[in-house]
């Protein structure tokens, strides 16, 4: 039967468009030599209070920029510059994620040379910051305790796609009902390869262990970019 309309695919169109810009951030941080973390999380979760930590245990060691994507409000790009980070605001409006496109926005206007490390605090929510492909060298997660440990099971994506994650607010566990075991199976089931770092951003526990990890990482990343650069 022949239909009376046509039918367009237009997820994979932005899709497309959204792999050519993430090719073009991934060109600009290699030849910078800089390392970038998509940082993501649910409102609340402590993205703005982790990343303040960490900035705090590697600043010695590195060079930090910030981009604070929301929708509308700077109060988490104030913070972060208290703590030395080169911060850039971003504004999203109605957009509920950063895709590659506004991310390469974002690096260019922090200029060159870019700093060593650099953080785009994502939109906060589980769901779309998840469906983008931003060019970054490392996704990193934040589940808090209060959220439960069943959200791997809701929101399935964030947890396949992650490479790091951080099971933040663990001072308040003996409050909530959130089992760590029955969390990281969930996790595992989705991603095996997940590496998983319990921390508390208000106490700082957990956060040498991780901010250590971390540096490592960046490292490591950073030394093989500068190496081939130095033989092209």
């Amino acid at each position: 039967m022949n239909k009376a309309f046509d039918t367009i695919g237009v997820k994979a169109g932005i899709e497309a468009e959204n792999g050519v810009y993430a090719a073009l951030v991934r060109e600009l941080i290699n030849n910078e030599g800089a390392f970038l973390i998509n940082l993501m999380a649910s409102p609340g979760a402590g993205k703005t209070s982790v990343l303040c930590r960490a900035i705090d245990a590697l600043k010695g060691r590195f060079s930090f920029g910030v981009m604070e994507a929301d929708m509308d409000a700077d109060v988490d790009a104030r913070t972060v510059a208290e703590h030395g980070a080169k911060v850039i605001q971003l504004h999203t409006g109605a957009s509920c994620h950063m895709d590659a496109k506004m991310t390469l926005e974002g690096l260019r206007a922090l200029g060159s040379p870019l700093p060593e490390v650099i953080v785009l605090e994502n939109v906060g929510n589980l769901v779309c910051p998840a469906e983008f492909d931003v060019g970054a060298d490392m996704r990193l997660m934040i589940l808090s305790v209060p959220e439960g440990d069943d959200k791997p099971l809701k929101y399935p994506l964030m947890f396949t796609v992650s490479d790091w994650m951080l099971v933040n607010k663990i001072d308040t566990a003996p409050i909530f009902d959130f089992d760590m075991e029955r969390c990281e199976n969930n996790v595992r089931a989705l991603n095996p390869g997940m590496r998983i770092f319990p921390v508390s951003a208000r106490t700082g526990e957990g956060m040498a262990e991780f901010a250590g990890r971390l540096a490592e990482a960046i490292s490591s990343a950073i030394a093989k970019k500068r190496g081939a650069n130095e033989e092209l």
